[in-house]
């Protein structure tokens, strides 16, 4: 796809939250200009979890996302992180930036969709109530913004903005991430078909 909008000059417009993010606070800027991007991450419903407690967890629990409201698949990703390791490579392709640019941080409220610090240690994010009708609209409706179809947001009711890194220990799947960019394209495609595979054996669903 990336070869393709290049070749026709075509505008590649992301519909993930956090690349969608990214693409609205880049706003052309690219090369020395970017510092790095950060992915935000809720943690999912393991985010305080222990290692043992993520490994005995239920289908039921694993798909118990606290602020997200998605399909299986992705909710089941979310609980592994596997989602944000996925979003990682994705960034590197989407925006040409090499994986030292490209960090994740966790932030429970799932408000501050991404964001992104330049050379002089400016930041832009792009903050929005947890949606994906949002920028699923936003790709459609491009470059123009019209009424949204997510709820106002009423700062009012939020107690506070948290974050915290990720613990690479329990969830793996972030180090799995960093780790294609130093291997084939073709180790990752095998990875995620045992993804795949596992998470299909997971819900019981072969």
């Amino acid at each position: 796809m990336k070869r393709m909008s290049e070749a026709t000059g075509a505008k590649l417009i992301p519909v993930d939250s956090e690349h969608s993010a990214i693409f609205q606070c880049l706003d052309g800027q690219q090369g020395q200009a970017i510092k790095r991007i950060v992915l935000t991450a809720s943690g999912g419903p393991f985010r305080e979890a222990t290692k043992e407690q993520i490994q005995n967890a239920t289908v039921k629990e694993a798909l118990n996302h606290p602020t997200w409201d998605m399909g299986p698949k992705i909710t089941i990703d979310s609980a592994s992180m596997m989602n944000k390791a996925l979003e990682i490579i994705e960034a590197h392709w989407l925006f040409d930036l090499p994986s030292d640019k490209i960090d994740v941080i966790i932030h429970p409220q799932s408000i501050v969709h991404s964001f992104v610090e330049f050379a002089d240690n400016s930041i832009l994010a792009q903050l929005g109530p947890p949606d994906m009708r949002t920028p699923i609209q936003y790709a459609l409706t491009y470059p123009q913004r019209l009424e949204g179809c997510s709820r106002h947001m009423d700062w009012t009711e939020l107690s506070g903005l948290t974050f915290e890194p990720p613990d690479h220990d329990r969830f793996g799947a972030l180090k799995l991430a960093y780790e294609v960019f130093k291997r084939s394209c073709w180790a990752f495609r095998s990875n995620s078909i045992n993804w795949l595979w596992n998470f299909y054996i997971f819900l019981d669903l072969l």
